[in-house]
């Protein structure tokens, strides 16, 4: 999972794309492993994959009739249900919040290199949600 997640990440980086071809099929291997490995959890992680994905739809859907434009996409939606799949609904807002920090710090460390931010400055979400779900997946979910 770590190397589709690094795959996932660096495409975002590069192409601002999550592709399909690989978001879809790590929300699948996730069920797959809670099934395979640990059956009692298959609910939640199946909740959890419902769960990321009409979230962060939800959230972006806002921000575009607030703000007029795009500010999430399909693929970060997507890539958020695969990490429920992978971690469990109960780890979803520890996701979210882990990658909306490191994405905070990769803004605050542009801006101390010199990069003129603005508020129509845009980061790829993809490699922060993907960094997100490794550590939480690694060291499992920690009591808020």
């Amino acid at each position: 999972m770590g190397w589709w997640l690094l795959a996932l990440g660096w495409i975002d980086i590069r192409c601002w794309q999550l592709p399909d071809a690989l978001t879809l099929p790590l929300v699948i291997a996730g069920l797959g492993a809670a099934a395979a490995f640990d059956p009692e959890q298959l609910t939640d992680r199946a909740i959890g994959a419902a769960l990321g994905y009409l979230g962060l739809r939800a959230i972006a859907e806002l921000y575009r009739v607030l703000r007029r434009r795009d500010g999430l996409g399909q693929g970060d939606a997507k890539l958020l249900a695969a990490s429920g799949a992978w971690v469990g609904m109960s780890a979803l807002p520890q996701v979210i919040l882990a990658a909306a920090l490191s994405a905070l710090a990769a803004a605050v460390c542009l801006r101390l290199a010199g990069v003129r931010l603005s508020a129509h400055s845009a980061l790829p979400f993809g490699p922060f949600l993907a960094l997100a779900t490794w550590l939480l997946w690694l060291c499992g979910p920690f009591p808020i």
